[in-house]
């Protein structure tokens, strides 16, 4: 398969990046395993706790290293927490946990700014994951960061675990969405969202992978609605070069 030069340098630079563009294979192939052992036998294991981004730089090393993962990565991850910052995130629904890298940064970027453990009752990150495996990894993880008491990991689809939430959960007034799951997804859930009363003045949906893959039905949706003041931040994939976008959509 040949390939532009641009992405054959990535090839060259990032192997792990390399084997995932031509096998086609990005997860769900016994990595997700794989990169929970590396993270429990890492010789900073017992910081974690006490430092979550260390763990997440330990899952960034995994995926440099040894299998491409599909976490946001360094470069977004900073984007993320300051927009956390900026906006004063206390509650986070995401679509898409896959194995808690992002709901850990959200977590932590919440608790950092916070000054009393009073503070911190209020913080809360839904983390919905399809993926049974996918999900327990993550509660793993999440307890290794010391961040279980912000993080509640849900199991299923994610519209009926949106249903699920705002029913049993009583699930309202968030203050950020991030759609990170199946890019054909991020329109249909958004509706949902916007149903289900999740959506208020203030609220911020962050959508990734806009770029690459790719999501542009979801962009013309959500730019095209009134109410809405939607754009582009440019971010980089986990490895190399490669430039992406988030849709950062603000409810007014």
């Amino acid at each position: 398969m040949e390939h532009s030069p641009e992405i054959q340098a990535l090839i060259a630079k990032y192997p792990t990046l390399g084997k995932a563009i031509e096998t086609g294979i990005e997860s769900d192939d016994g990595r997700e395993a794989e990169v929970l052992k590396f993270i429990l036998s890492h010789p900073k294991c017992s910081e974690f706790k006490e430092a979550p981004l260390t763990l997440l730089a330990a899952i960034d090393e995994f995926s440099y290293k040894h299998d491409f993962l599909i976490s946001i990565g360094p470069h977004k991850a900073d984007i993320v927490s300051k927009l956390v910052e900026k906006e004063n995130i206390k509650t986070v629904v995401e679509l898409g946990g896959y194995l808690g890298y992002s709901a850990i940064l959200f977590a932590h970027a919440m608790k950092s700014r916070v000054q009393s453990s009073e503070e911190v009752k209020d913080l809360k990150v839904w983390s919905l994951e399809m993926n049974p495996e996918f999900a327990d990894v993550a509660r793993q993880l999440i307890q290794l960061a010391g961040l279980s008491d912000i993080i509640t990991v849900v199991t299923g689809p994610a519209e009926e675990s949106l249903h699920k939430l705002v029913e049993k959960a009583n699930l309202k007034n968030v203050d950020m969405i991030f759609l990170d799951h199946v890019e054909e997804l991020y329109t249909q859930d958004f509706k949902v969202c916007q149903e289900l009363g999740l959506l208020r003045k203030g609220t911020v949906v962050l959508a990734d992978n806009v770029v690459r893959p790719g999501a542009p039905e979801y962009r013309e949706f959500v730019r095209g609605m009134e109410g809405i003041r939607s754009e582009g931040v440019k971010g980089l994939i986990q490895l190399g070069d490669l430039a992406d976008e988030f849709e950062i959509s603000y409810v007014l």
